[in-house]
């Protein structure tokens, strides 16, 4: 052989075993991320070739397939389709698109996921029908039910968490749309719509529960600040801070004021119980100064700030930013400025210390069932961190009781059950509409959930509206429907 011969077959064996290399890396290493991603709408279509699986809550179907005359051979359908569209999403082999669980968990439903292996080969040796594997979710008929009803024609959102696992129970959106129309093997009728609803001015297709565009948490994100003063050791809910009717921003000309104006309450002094109790923005914002952008950014993202959570819906991280000025963290104390949040954080925020101040990993996904009632896969509570330690949970816990028991936050009470909770009413501009909220959870002493509430366009009310008016009492019924009350 001449030299030019073996410098050839060396390079074409090292470009054959590239070539090799590269094609196995796609197949097997890069298999799942690939049938996942949106762009690749060969899985979509593929998962319309098998009767794809039901999305369950509460023991009853929200989605299913039926079969259908035309090329698609099966259409999905969605009971209730308003009041799930955030969870469940859509699918359109059509479009080549899908959103929500249906996205999500494609690889399960079209039954192509990697814990069906077994299922596939079965189904090849019998001769069945292929057919996707069902989802069962962890949210409650009842709760979505009640706070779909509770929001209304509300423009906002509400999110209930099981705090001791995470377990999301429920969440609404509004508006919301017919996901059925979006379902539809129709490609002109489901364009009409698609584009009817992008246009939209109210973003209807907006998950606003975890994602869209974020809102300042107002006096919700008191109990963060609170929480950072309470783990620093400087502080306990009776130290005090300077009780006045005006402050101005470090290094500005610009002051703020209490809601409502005056000071805190009476005397030269008030506690920080006190400043919570009665929602009070200067001495939050005094607190917060004195402790530092740093301080309260760490104890943010104990709480899972500044990070996306997959549910496995993927979720918009809150943010609290980097670098702040001690103006800009003066505002942060009180929700405002820089500061933005989804409802979901702010569940977690009082899930964590309602949990001793153990923060859980969100999800809304408890198990995979294959065609044969075959458990596949189940999905178990995971721990995100440790954002305060038990006696300081307690301790902010008992500041949130007496928010809703003789604070703020009245219009949360519950009727034999002592509620926890922090009301919100962030501003958003000079003329602008107010942004309102509540979260909490109950009962204090054996919390079973915890809910947050946003209400956006100042609910219908302009800057009239307040969370403990129009944000509680939608919380209170979330509440009520967990507990049975």
């Amino acid at each position: 052989m001449t030299t030019q011969l073996r410098r050839l077959s060396i390079l074409m064996l090292v470009m054959f075993l590239v070539l090799f290399a590269s094609t196995s890396w796609i197949q097997v290493v890069e298999a799942n991320d690939l049938t996942q991603n949106s762009l690749n709408k060969r899985a979509l279509y593929d998962s319309y070739e098998v009767q794809r699986g039901s999305i369950i809550a509460s023991g009853t179907a929200i989605a299913t397939s039926v079969p259908s005359d035309d090329v698609y051979s099966w259409q999905r359908v969605y009971t209730d389709s308003d009041m799930w569209a955030p969870v469940t999403g859509y699918i359109n082999a059509a479009l080549g698109s899908a959103t929500g669980i249906e996205q999500a968990m494609n690889q399960e439903l079209s039954g192509t996921g990697s814990s069906q292996f077994l299922s596939r080969v079965e189904q090849i040796f019998t001769g069945q029908s292929a057919q996707g594997s069902n989802v069962v979710l962890s949210l409650d008929a009842d709760v979505q039910q009640a706070a779909y009803d509770a929001l209304g024609d509300l423009q906002g959102a509400v999110i209930a968490i099981e705090p001791s696992t995470g377990r999301i129970l429920a969440m609404v959106t509004s508006p919301s749309y017919d996901t059925n129309l979006l379902a539809s093997n129709d490609t002109v009728a489901v364009n009409q719509t698609y584009n009817d609803l992008v246009a939209a001015a109210n973003d209807p297709l907006y998950n606003r529960a975890i994602s869209g565009d974020l809102n300042p948490p107002g006096s919700t994100f008191k109990l963060v600040v609170v929480s950072a003063a309470l783990a620093s050791g400087q502080y306990t809910s009776e130290s005090t801070l300077p009780n006045l009717s005006s402050y101005t921003l470090p290094g500005t000309s610009t002051t703020i004021q209490n809601f409502g104006g005056g000071s805190c309450g009476s005397g030269d002094t008030v506690t920080i119980a006190d400043a919570l109790r009665l929602s009070c923005n200067i001495p939050m914002a005094e607190l917060a100064v004195a402790l530092g952008d740093d301080a309260i950014r760490t104890q943010a993202e104990k709480y899972g700030f500044n990070t996306t959570f997959d549910t496995p819906l993927e979720s918009t991280a809150s943010s609290y930013p980097s670098g702040l000025s001690d103006d800009q963290t003066a505002l942060t104390g009180f929700g405002q400025g820089q500061v933005t949040a989804t409802p979901l954080q702010m569940a977690m925020v009082s899930a964590g210390i309602a949990n001793d101040g153990v923060v859980m990993n969100p999800q809304m996904v408890d198990e995979v069932i294959g065609s044969d009632l075959s458990v596949q896969q189940t999905f178990e509570p995971s721990e995100y961190g440790q954002a305060l330690d038990s006696d300081l949970a307690a301790e902010l816990t008992q500041m949130m009781v007496a928010n809703v028991s003789d604070g703020a936050a009245s219009n949360a009470t519950i009727d034999g059950v002592d509620v926890a909770g922090k009301t919100g009413t962030a501003q958003n501009g000079d003329d602008e509409p107010y942004t309102l909220w509540f979260t909490g959870f109950a009962p204090a002493d054996d919390p079973q959930v915890a809910v947050a509430v946003v209400i956006e366009d100042g609910g219908g009310e302009g800057q009239s509206g307040t969370g403990d008016a129009i944000a509680a009492p939608i919380a209170k019924k979330v509440m009520e429907a967990v507990l049975g009350k």
